[in-house]
């Protein structure tokens, strides 16, 4: 379904996440007035693969992987210093 001059976003990502994963994105989402958490998502993405320089293969199961990645549920802050 295309509405407008928008992108068709054909596929659908489901993903599973913690309270504490779901709060930091919320907290983005709010921080940089995005219209959705859909949005924020993939501004998290496209932010994540810029900063994405080389990443070693490894045989993790996927719960070793996670928004905060330290597993602390403590709020991150980005290079100017704001609380996501």
């Amino acid at each position: 379904m295309k509405r407008g001059a928008g992108v068709a976003r054909e596929e659908r990502l489901q993903i599973m996440l913690t309270a504490d994963e779901l709060e930091a994105v919320d907290d983005f989402r709010f921080l940089h007035r995005m219209p959705s958490r859909a949005a924020a998502v993939r501004e998290l993405f496209r932010l994540g693969l810029m900063g994405i320089k080389e990443m070693t293969p490894t045989r993790d199961k996927s719960s070793a992987y996670g928004v905060l990645r330290d597993g602390s549920g403590h709020k991150h802050k980005d290079s100017r210093g704001r609380t996501f």
